[in-house]
């Protein structure tokens, strides 16, 4: 079941039933496994529970480096990096999603790369670097592409380019 009811075209925020967030959220508990972890600090960053989130994710950066894959620490790391994003450490953030990016596309995991991408130009949309954000929505949507993403992947990151649009400056986007 998707959570995600949408996006806010100006913020980039995942629109999401608060409802159905806690009771996944209840429902999940105390489970220790990598999956449940990550979904747990999801669901407290979108419940706006950050500090909680940022603890959570932080364990979950620990275990996935302890018991994962290579893979399933750079997930870790990039769901991290989106708590830091929520909690305004935008330099933090924005770091670890390029040191994110660059090993994923490195690797050719191109849909853990568009996925650290995405969020490191949500990380410029809200510093107001919209250009920045703009190429990195863009390499997103390529990699996704590639990937074989989902309709409601793509269609997120064709929202995310559109909003980056709206908000360059006029002179930048006839160029």
């Amino acid at each position: 079941m998707s959570y995600i009811l949408g996006y806010d075209p100006d913020t980039l925020r995942e629109q999401v039933d608060p409802r159905a967030c806690k009771d996944r959220l209840d429902e999940i508990g105390e489970q220790r496994s990598l999956p449940a972890l990550l979904e747990r600090v999801w669901l407290l960053k979108v419940l706006d529970r950050l500090e909680d989130s940022l603890v959570l994710s932080e364990e979950s950066v620990r275990v996935a480096r302890m018991a994962g894959t290579r893979k399933d620490l750079l997930r870790a790391r990039v769901l991290h990096a989106s708590v830091q994003h929520f909690r305004g450490a935008f330099a933090a953030a924005e770091q670890e999603l390029s040191s994110c990016a660059y090993e994923a596309e490195g690797k050719e995991w191109n849909a853990i790369a568009a996925f650290a991408l995405q969020h490191r130009g949500k990380v410029h949309y809200d510093a107001g670097d919209f250009a920045a954000a703009r190429t990195d929505f863009k390499r997103a949507l390529f990699l996704r592409q590639e990937s074989g993403a989902t309709d409601d992947q793509l269609e997120s990151t064709l929202l995310a380019i559109d909003a980056a649009d709206r908000r360059r400056p006029s002179a930048v986007v006839a160029s």
